[in-house]
């Protein structure tokens, strides 16, 4: 469904990225581990356009795209087929939570207001969410603006979403409930890649995980696998300071 091969970017002379290659088959719940500054957001965006990539091609749907040549159209082409969440939420801080989710149908998909209303209220009652539709985000809690985001990315119909640490800016207790709404949609078969922190997640949710450090993938595979048996060394160092972080 999605393979990344040889993506490469840097910022002046700095290198994030050295040739990351990824598959990604349909249902697949990827998650990207590894170090701060390891190249794992990037990477996300550089997939989705949001950053402008040096080198290496994306093969979407059957098609095959070059990072640094692609057009406009074919970009516009592609995000029409995947949705974002971010970190920090990115809602219009002056617009109702329906709102936030109809904007990008009326607006960006020309779709009829009462068509889009119907799409915004089926995907906020799938976040549990339908009963703060009338709520500004100052209003919601930061787990409430995230499912409300996730909601935004699931009216647009994706094949598959990206996530961007989707829980790393809310406190713990909050973060449970954004993790039980990915949950749901990996139950479902929704297409997702996610760079994430969450170890419980990685290794329960994900059927496969990439562990990323200085822009390349040291490691990847299934999950039970990856956290039973880690092939590399790096990896197995990587694993051990994180459970050491949580005990």
């Amino acid at each position: 469904m999605l393979e990344i091969k040889g993506l490469k970017k840097a910022f002046g002379s700095l290198e994030v990225l050295k040739g990351v290659d990824l598959k990604v088959n349909q249902g697949d719940v990827v998650a990207i581990l590894g170090p701060s500054g390891s190249g794992k957001t990037t990477m996300l965006r550089c997939v989705n356009f949001l950053e402008h990539a040096d080198g290496g091609s994306l093969i979407f749907d059957g098609k095959e795209y070059s990072f640094h040549n692609i057009s406009k159209k074919d970009i516009a082409a592609i995000r029409q087929k995947t949705a974002f969440v971010f970190q920090n939420y990115n809602l219009f801080l002056n617009k109702t939570a329906l709102h936030n989710v109809t904007e990008g149908l009326i607006i960006g998909r020309k779709m009829p207001k009462t068509r889009a209303e119907e799409k915004a209220r089926a995907a906020l009652e799938k976040v549990g969410m339908l009963d703060r539709a009338d709520y500004y985000p100052h209003q919601l809690s930061g787990g409430q603006q995230q499912r409300v985001a996730i909601a935004r990315a699931l009216a647009t119909d994706p094949e598959i979403i990206y996530f961007d640490e989707p829980t790393s800016a809310l406190d713990p207790e909050l973060t449970g409930e954004v993790l039980g709404v990915m949950r749901q949609l990996a139950k479902e078969g929704m297409t997702m890649l996610v760079v994430t922190h969450e170890m419980g997640f990685a290794r329960n949710v994900s059927n496969k995980v990439v562990f990323m450090e200085n822009g390349v993938v040291v490691e990847e595979g299934p999950s039970k696998e990856f956290f039973a048996n880690p092939r590399e060394e790096r990896t197995r160092t990587f694993l051990q300071n994180i459970e050491q972080h949580y005990e």
